[in-house]
């Protein structure tokens, strides 16, 4: 076995490449969260929100602030519109009649005025406009005076507007036409955003806060921070504190109870291969493949649970509400399992040391269950620390199913309801589960391999 120096090296090599391998999970997640998800805010709240109510989830978010750096962040302080078809949205009220051009507004002879939704006081306010042609935005002060910003561009081009430099009352109101003697103007979008306390303060950086920072009180650092649920309003931290348990009394017993029963068959198998038992443990074994895990899921509830009265087939009350579930668990699993590690035995059985072995008149325990299992460990490991990291994490069909209140049950429930910070929370844990397992498992190698180098 590798020496400890040397174990203690490759431990701390390893842990810092799989903090690298984190950070490329955070930021693929955030990617994927808060980039390619678009805003947040509105996809939680659903059609047709409040200013004040998307104002505030995004404030709840953090999706208010700029991506990765900036100094400006969003606001609904005025109705931000984006004119995609024929129609003009909520809260966009057109003074005169405007006519459309393509996918974009026309604003012609037109006029689009835009209304004040939130009070905000002290304040840098701008707009961003995508315009094309010559346009004229006026800009009501608080006190009354007015101001008058003149555009033009001879195609499509973004203009940011910065409304009160000075800071103090945002603008009571805001309108934009067309110049005098160019009717074919065209305004596609117009977005608000107010002056960022610092550029640093990003979406970036309260996706990796969520995960580790430092605080001014005892213990100085807080880990796995991820909110609150946008359904519930519960503290995500205390969900999976809450459900994890419920997961590892449902798929720890299905990981122990199929690791020992398929890996008995598959020696029984091996031993006998090519003979009439092996064949019939190979026939079920693909049959139980061949058949879905929803199919076995009925069919226990159904016969088992319903039709026999057995099992309950709900709930999470006591032992017995977890003995349907494990079983379905177990024998959905074994067929693949069972040819998995049958596959490894007959390899195994194949080569030169097992041959001396029998020859020496080792007995059939110690040939397969002192030589054979001890060199087939390796594959055995690296299958296992596959499953390992769902006994935490638990199973969305099987927890979801029987009404069983795990982590798995959660993220079913927070994908219907579009629960984004519990399914960040979700990714992440299970990511960091994966990296951490993987580290032993290739710890575990050296110990069942004395040939494994940790390099």
């Amino acid at each position: 076995m590798a020496g400890t120096h040397s174990v203690l090296r490759y431990v701390v090599r390893r842990t810092l490449y799989s903090v690298l391998v984190m950070a490329g999970v955070l930021l693929l997640t955030f990617l994927l969260f808060r980039v390619a998800a678009g805003d947040p805010a509105r996809t939680v709240l659903g059609k047709n929100p409040s200013p004040k109510e998307v104002e505030s989830m995004r404030m709840n978010l953090s999706s208010d602030k700029p991506l990765v750096w900036g100094d400006w962040r969003a606001t609904e302080t005025f109705t931000s519109v984006k004119f995609a078809d024929e129609r003009t949205l909520p809260g966009v009220s057109v003074a005169e009649a405007c006519g459309y051009t393509g996918q974009a507004l026309s604003i012609g002879a037109g006029k689009v005025a835009l209304s004040k939704n939130l009070e905000h006081h002290d304040m840098v306010l701008r707009a961003v406009l995508t315009f094309k042609g010559s346009i004229v935005v006026r800009v009501r002060a608080a006190d009354g005076v007015e101001s008058e910003f003149n555009l033009d561009s001879p195609a499509w081009r973004s203009e940011a507007l910065v409304l009160n430099p000075d800071g103090g009352p945002p603008p009571s109101g805001i309108s934009i036409h067309a110049a005098p003697g160019h009717e074919g103007a065209m305004l596609k979008e117009v977005s608000f955003q107010r002056r960022h306390g610092s550029p640093w303060d990003s979406q970036l950086l309260a996706s990796f806060k969520e995960i580790m920072w430092f605080t001014d009180s005892f213990p100085y650092v807080t880990f796995f921070n991820f909110g609150r649920t946008l359904i519930t309003r519960e503290p995500v931290r205390k969900v999976l504190i809450r459900g994890i348990w419920p997961s590892l009394a449902l798929m720890l017993p299905i990981f122990i109870g199929e690791l020992l029963i398929g890996v008995t068959l598959a020696l029984f198998s091996a031993a006998f291969r090519d003979k009439w038992p092996d064949k019939i443990i190979m026939l079920f074994s693909v049959a139980g493949m061949s058949v879905s895990f929803v199919v076995f899921m009925v069919f226990g509830q159904w016969f088992l649970g319903y039709y026999f009265n057995i099992f309950p087939v709900w709930g999470f009350g006591s032992p017995r509400h977890l003995v349907l579930p494990v079983l379905i668990g177990i024998v959905s699993g074994l067929g693949g399992g069972v040819r998995f590690y049958r596959t490894i035995f007959v390899n195994e059985l194949k080569k030169e040391y097992l041959r001396t072995a029998e020859a020496k008149g080792c007995g059939f325990t110690s040939v397969y269950f002192k030589h054979l299992l001890r060199n087939a460990a390796v594959p055995l490991i690296t299958r296992a620390s596959t499953v390992l990291p769902f006994l935490f994490t638990g199973s969305l069909l099987l927890e979801s199913f029987f009404g069983i209140p795990g982590l798995g049950f959660a993220g079913i429930n927070a994908l219907m309801n579009s629960d984004l910070q519990m399914l960040k929370a979700l990714v992440i844990i299970t990511a960091m589960l994966f990296v951490s397992i993987n580290l032993l498992a290739d710890i575990a190698y050296a110990w069942a391999d004395p040939r494994a180098r940790l390099e």
